[in-house]
Protein backbone atom coordinates (compact mmCIF):
# COMPACT_ATOMS: atom_id res chain seq x y z
CA UNK A 1 0.00 0.00 0.00
CA UNK A 2 1.17 3.52 -0.75
CA UNK A 3 2.20 5.85 2.06
CA UNK A 4 0.02 8.66 0.72
CA UNK A 5 -1.89 9.54 -2.43
CA UNK A 6 -2.29 12.87 -4.14
CA UNK A 7 -5.80 13.15 -5.61
CA UNK A 8 -6.07 15.78 -8.32
CA UNK A 9 -9.48 17.11 -9.33
CA UNK A 10 -9.12 17.75 -13.04
CA UNK A 11 -12.62 17.18 -14.42
CA UNK A 12 -13.88 20.78 -14.09
CA UNK A 13 -15.13 22.42 -17.23
CA UNK A 14 -13.30 25.74 -16.92
CA UNK A 15 -16.31 27.81 -18.02
CA UNK A 16 -14.91 31.14 -16.79
CA UNK A 17 -11.51 30.36 -18.27
CA UNK A 18 -13.09 29.57 -21.63
CA UNK A 19 -11.32 26.30 -22.34
CA UNK A 20 -9.66 23.25 -20.85
CA UNK A 21 -7.47 25.13 -18.41
CA UNK A 22 -6.06 21.96 -16.86
CA UNK A 23 -3.91 21.40 -19.96
CA UNK A 24 -2.91 25.00 -20.70
CA UNK A 25 0.89 25.27 -20.78
CA UNK A 26 2.48 27.72 -18.33
CA UNK A 27 6.07 26.48 -17.85
CA UNK A 28 9.19 27.15 -19.94
CA UNK A 29 8.71 23.88 -21.83
CA UNK A 30 4.93 23.96 -21.89
CA UNK A 31 4.49 22.40 -18.46
CA UNK A 32 0.95 22.61 -17.07
CA UNK A 33 0.11 23.64 -13.50
CA UNK A 34 -0.67 20.04 -12.56
CA UNK A 35 2.95 19.11 -13.23
CA UNK A 36 4.21 21.52 -10.58
CA UNK A 37 1.81 20.07 -8.02
CA UNK A 38 2.96 16.55 -8.85
CA UNK A 39 6.62 17.56 -8.74
CA UNK A 40 6.15 19.18 -5.32
CA UNK A 41 4.16 16.21 -4.03
CA UNK A 42 6.83 13.70 -5.03
CA UNK A 43 9.51 15.81 -3.35
CA UNK A 44 7.38 15.80 -0.19
CA UNK A 45 7.04 12.00 -0.18
CA UNK A 46 3.77 11.14 -1.94
CA UNK A 47 4.05 7.91 -3.91
CA UNK A 48 0.73 7.66 -5.76
CA UNK A 49 -1.19 10.10 -7.94
CA UNK A 50 -4.90 9.74 -8.71
CA UNK A 51 -6.29 11.94 -11.48
CA UNK A 52 -10.03 12.65 -11.41
CA UNK A 53 -10.80 13.43 -15.05
CA UNK A 54 -13.43 13.32 -17.74
CA UNK A 55 -13.41 10.31 -20.04
CA UNK A 56 -12.11 12.59 -22.82
CA UNK A 57 -9.05 13.58 -20.77
CA UNK A 58 -8.15 10.17 -19.34
CA UNK A 59 -6.07 8.84 -22.23
CA UNK A 60 -4.12 12.07 -22.61
CA UNK A 61 -3.33 12.14 -18.89
CA UNK A 62 -2.06 8.55 -19.01
CA UNK A 63 0.15 9.34 -22.00
CA UNK A 64 1.54 12.48 -20.40
CA UNK A 65 2.23 11.17 -16.91
CA UNK A 66 2.06 7.37 -16.86
CA UNK A 67 5.60 6.48 -17.96
CA UNK A 68 7.25 9.45 -16.25
CA UNK A 69 5.71 8.55 -12.89
CA UNK A 70 6.32 4.83 -13.31
CA UNK A 71 10.05 5.49 -13.81
CA UNK A 72 10.03 7.15 -10.40
CA UNK A 73 8.21 4.28 -8.74
CA UNK A 74 4.98 6.27 -8.47
CA UNK A 75 1.63 4.68 -9.25
CA UNK A 76 -0.68 6.71 -11.49
CA UNK A 77 -4.43 6.06 -11.72
CA UNK A 78 -7.23 7.80 -13.61
CA UNK A 79 -10.71 7.93 -12.07
CA UNK A 80 -13.46 9.23 -14.33
CA UNK A 81 -16.03 11.69 -13.00
CA UNK A 82 -19.22 11.48 -15.01
CA UNK A 83 -22.92 10.97 -14.49
CA UNK A 84 -22.63 7.17 -14.64
CA UNK A 85 -21.10 7.17 -11.16
CA UNK A 86 -24.17 8.82 -9.60
CA UNK A 87 -26.62 6.69 -7.56
CA UNK A 88 -29.18 4.85 -9.67
CA UNK A 89 -32.15 6.67 -8.11
CA UNK A 90 -31.01 10.05 -9.46
CA UNK A 91 -32.15 11.14 -12.92
CA UNK A 92 -29.90 13.82 -14.43
CA UNK A 93 -32.02 16.62 -15.91
CA UNK A 94 -32.03 16.70 -19.69
CA UNK A 95 -29.56 19.33 -20.88
CA UNK A 96 -27.46 19.47 -17.73
CA UNK A 97 -23.73 19.41 -18.52
CA UNK A 98 -22.28 20.81 -15.28
CA UNK A 99 -20.42 18.31 -13.05
CA UNK A 100 -21.88 17.57 -9.62
CA UNK A 101 -19.10 19.24 -7.65
CA UNK A 102 -16.00 18.54 -5.62
CA UNK A 103 -17.58 16.12 -3.13
CA UNK A 104 -18.73 13.93 -6.01
CA UNK A 105 -15.31 14.31 -7.67
CA UNK A 106 -13.43 12.98 -4.65
CA UNK A 107 -15.93 10.14 -4.21
CA UNK A 108 -15.06 9.00 -7.75
CA UNK A 109 -11.55 8.15 -6.45
CA UNK A 110 -12.87 5.73 -3.79
CA UNK A 111 -11.91 2.58 -5.72
CA UNK A 112 -8.36 3.80 -6.23
CA UNK A 113 -7.45 5.07 -2.74
CA UNK A 114 -6.94 2.94 0.38
CA UNK A 115 -4.39 5.18 2.12
CA UNK A 116 -4.37 8.69 3.60
CA UNK A 117 -4.62 11.23 0.80
CA UNK A 118 -4.45 14.90 -0.05
CA UNK A 119 -6.82 16.42 -2.59
CA UNK A 120 -6.17 19.49 -4.75
CA UNK A 121 -7.51 21.35 -7.78
CA UNK A 122 -5.66 20.76 -11.04
CA UNK A 123 -5.61 24.42 -12.02
CA UNK A 124 -4.12 25.91 -8.84
CA UNK A 125 -0.55 26.52 -7.71
CA UNK A 126 -0.20 25.81 -3.99
CA UNK A 127 3.49 26.28 -3.15
CA UNK A 128 6.21 23.76 -2.39
CA UNK A 129 6.07 24.03 1.41
CA UNK A 130 2.34 23.29 1.48
CA UNK A 131 2.88 19.77 0.14
CA UNK A 132 5.54 19.05 2.74
CA UNK A 133 3.26 20.28 5.51
CA UNK A 134 0.26 18.22 4.49
CA UNK A 135 2.31 15.07 3.82
CA UNK A 136 3.65 15.27 7.37
CA UNK A 137 0.12 15.63 8.75
CA UNK A 138 -1.47 12.73 6.86
CA UNK A 139 0.05 10.00 9.02
CA UNK A 140 -1.82 11.32 12.08
CA UNK A 141 -5.30 11.21 10.54
CA UNK A 142 -8.13 8.82 11.35
CA UNK A 143 -11.87 8.72 10.69
CA UNK A 144 -12.43 11.66 13.06
CA UNK A 145 -9.52 13.85 12.00
CA UNK A 146 -8.65 15.67 8.78
CA UNK A 147 -6.45 18.60 7.82
CA UNK A 148 -6.32 21.44 5.35
CA UNK A 149 -3.85 24.04 4.15
CA UNK A 150 -5.16 27.50 4.99
CA UNK A 151 -4.13 30.43 2.79
CA UNK A 152 -4.50 34.13 3.52
CA UNK A 153 -7.40 35.56 1.54
CA UNK A 154 -5.24 38.38 0.14
CA UNK A 155 -2.92 35.77 -1.40
CA UNK A 156 -5.72 34.03 -3.31
CA UNK A 157 -7.71 36.70 -5.16
CA UNK A 158 -7.65 37.58 -8.85
CA UNK A 159 -7.42 41.03 -10.40
CA UNK A 160 -9.33 39.71 -13.43
CA UNK A 161 -12.69 38.92 -11.86
CA UNK A 162 -14.51 37.45 -8.90
CA UNK A 163 -13.53 34.20 -7.20
CA UNK A 164 -15.18 31.74 -4.82
CA UNK A 165 -13.36 30.87 -1.60
CA UNK A 166 -14.14 28.83 1.49
CA UNK A 167 -13.69 31.48 4.20
CA UNK A 168 -12.63 29.78 7.42
CA UNK A 169 -13.05 30.46 11.12
CA UNK A 170 -10.03 29.01 12.95
CA UNK A 171 -9.48 28.66 16.68
CA UNK A 172 -6.21 27.41 18.21
CA UNK A 173 -5.20 25.83 14.91
CA UNK A 174 -8.51 24.00 14.45
CA UNK A 175 -11.13 24.73 11.82
CA UNK A 176 -14.43 25.83 13.39
CA UNK A 177 -16.40 26.53 10.23
CA UNK A 178 -15.94 27.07 6.51
CA UNK A 179 -18.34 29.26 4.54
CA UNK A 180 -18.36 29.00 0.76
CA UNK A 181 -18.27 32.66 -0.28
CA UNK A 182 -19.08 33.57 -3.88
CA UNK A 183 -18.12 36.61 -5.98
CA UNK A 184 -15.17 37.83 -3.93
CA UNK A 185 -13.68 40.84 -5.71
CA UNK A 186 -10.69 43.15 -5.33
CA UNK A 187 -11.86 46.79 -5.39
CA UNK A 188 -9.84 49.72 -6.83
CA UNK A 189 -8.90 50.85 -3.31
CA UNK A 190 -7.33 47.43 -2.64
CA UNK A 191 -10.09 46.21 -0.34
CA UNK A 192 -11.48 42.70 -0.75
CA UNK A 193 -15.25 42.34 -0.68
CA UNK A 194 -18.00 39.75 -1.00
CA UNK A 195 -20.27 41.10 -3.77
CA UNK A 196 -22.72 38.19 -4.01
CA UNK A 197 -25.64 40.10 -2.46
CA UNK A 198 -24.56 43.71 -2.83
CA UNK A 199 -22.51 45.34 -5.65
CA UNK A 200 -20.92 47.61 -3.03
CA UNK A 201 -19.63 44.51 -1.32
CA UNK A 202 -19.27 43.26 2.23
CA UNK A 203 -15.76 43.99 3.49
CA UNK A 204 -13.64 40.89 4.16
CA UNK A 205 -10.51 40.62 6.28
CA UNK A 206 -7.58 40.11 3.85
CA UNK A 207 -5.81 38.02 6.51
CA UNK A 208 -8.73 35.60 6.87
CA UNK A 209 -7.70 31.98 6.26
CA UNK A 210 -9.40 30.43 3.26
CA UNK A 211 -9.66 26.94 1.85
CA UNK A 212 -8.30 26.38 -1.63
CA UNK A 213 -9.51 22.76 -1.71
CA UNK A 214 -6.19 21.48 -0.36
CA UNK A 215 -7.49 18.90 2.10
CA UNK A 216 -6.03 15.85 3.80
CA UNK A 217 -8.27 12.88 4.64
CA UNK A 218 -8.25 9.36 6.03
CA UNK A 219 -9.74 6.93 3.43
CA UNK A 220 -12.73 6.30 5.71
CA UNK A 221 -14.07 9.65 4.44
CA UNK A 222 -15.41 7.91 1.31
CA UNK A 223 -18.31 6.40 3.26
CA UNK A 224 -19.21 9.84 4.56
CA UNK A 225 -18.95 11.30 1.06
CA UNK A 226 -21.32 8.67 -0.33
CA UNK A 227 -23.92 9.42 2.33
CA UNK A 228 -23.56 13.18 1.84
CA UNK A 229 -23.91 12.97 -1.95
CA UNK A 230 -27.01 10.78 -1.59
CA UNK A 231 -28.66 13.32 0.72
CA UNK A 232 -27.64 16.16 -1.59
CA UNK A 233 -29.14 14.52 -4.68
CA UNK A 234 -32.38 13.62 -2.90
CA UNK A 235 -32.79 17.27 -1.97
CA UNK A 236 -32.45 18.61 -5.54
CA UNK A 237 -35.36 19.78 -7.65
CA UNK A 238 -35.86 17.58 -10.75
CA UNK A 239 -34.89 20.42 -13.09
CA UNK A 240 -31.80 21.63 -11.19
CA UNK A 241 -29.11 22.40 -13.78
CA UNK A 242 -26.37 24.00 -11.69
CA UNK A 243 -26.23 22.94 -8.02
CA UNK A 244 -23.02 21.26 -6.92
CA UNK A 245 -22.17 19.01 -3.97
CA UNK A 246 -19.16 20.76 -2.44
CA UNK A 247 -16.40 19.36 -0.27
CA UNK A 248 -16.17 22.40 2.06
CA UNK A 249 -19.90 22.10 2.82
CA UNK A 250 -19.45 18.47 3.85
CA UNK A 251 -16.49 19.36 6.08
CA UNK A 252 -18.44 22.22 7.66
CA UNK A 253 -21.42 19.95 8.37
CA UNK A 254 -19.28 17.31 10.08
CA UNK A 255 -17.43 19.91 12.16
CA UNK A 256 -20.71 21.44 13.36
CA UNK A 257 -22.01 17.96 14.25
CA UNK A 258 -18.90 17.29 16.34
CA UNK A 259 -17.91 14.40 14.08
CA UNK A 260 -14.69 15.82 12.64
CA UNK A 261 -11.64 17.75 13.83
CA UNK A 262 -9.76 19.57 11.07
CA UNK A 263 -6.23 20.81 11.73
CA UNK A 264 -5.41 23.98 9.77
CA UNK A 265 -1.88 24.13 8.38
CA UNK A 266 -1.23 27.84 7.88
CA UNK A 267 0.94 29.11 5.04
CA UNK A 268 2.13 32.49 3.78
CA UNK A 269 2.49 31.09 0.26
CA UNK A 270 0.87 33.06 -2.53
CA UNK A 271 -1.64 30.96 -4.39
CA UNK A 272 -2.14 31.54 -8.07
CA UNK A 273 -4.28 29.84 -10.65
CA UNK A 274 -6.11 30.20 -13.92
CA UNK A 275 -9.69 31.15 -13.24
CA UNK A 276 -9.78 33.53 -16.22
CA UNK A 277 -7.95 33.63 -19.55
CA UNK A 278 -6.37 36.91 -18.45
CA UNK A 279 -4.67 35.00 -15.62
CA UNK A 280 -2.59 32.94 -18.06
CA UNK A 281 0.27 35.40 -18.72
CA UNK A 282 0.46 36.25 -15.01
CA UNK A 283 0.79 32.59 -14.10
CA UNK A 284 3.45 32.12 -16.78
CA UNK A 285 5.45 35.00 -15.29
CA UNK A 286 5.16 33.59 -11.76
CA UNK A 287 6.30 30.16 -12.91
CA UNK A 288 9.23 31.62 -14.86
CA UNK A 289 10.34 33.47 -11.71
CA UNK A 290 10.21 30.24 -9.68
CA UNK A 291 12.48 28.54 -12.22
CA UNK A 292 14.85 31.50 -12.30
CA UNK A 293 15.18 31.58 -8.51
CA UNK A 294 15.90 27.85 -8.24
CA UNK A 295 12.63 26.71 -6.69
CA UNK A 296 12.35 24.43 -9.73
CA UNK A 297 15.09 23.06 -12.00
CA UNK A 298 15.30 24.26 -15.62
CA UNK A 299 13.42 21.12 -16.71
CA UNK A 300 10.99 19.51 -14.26
CA UNK A 301 11.43 15.92 -15.37
CA UNK A 302 15.00 16.03 -16.65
Amino acid sequence: MSKASLVIMAAGMGSRYGGVKQIAGVGPHGEILMEYAIFDALRAGFDKVVFIVTAALAEGIKEKFGDALARRGVEAVCAVQDYSSLPAFHKVPEGRVKPYGTAHAVLCAAGAVQEPFAVINADDYYGTEAFSAIFGALAGLDERRACMVGYKLRNTVSENGTVTRGVCAVEAGTLRSVTETYKIAVFPDGSIRDTADDPAGRLLDPESPVSMNFWGFHPSVFGTLEDYLTRFLKGLKPDDMKSECLLPALVDERIRAGQLIVDVLRTDARWFGMTYKEDHPLVQAEIAHLHETGVYPPTLWG
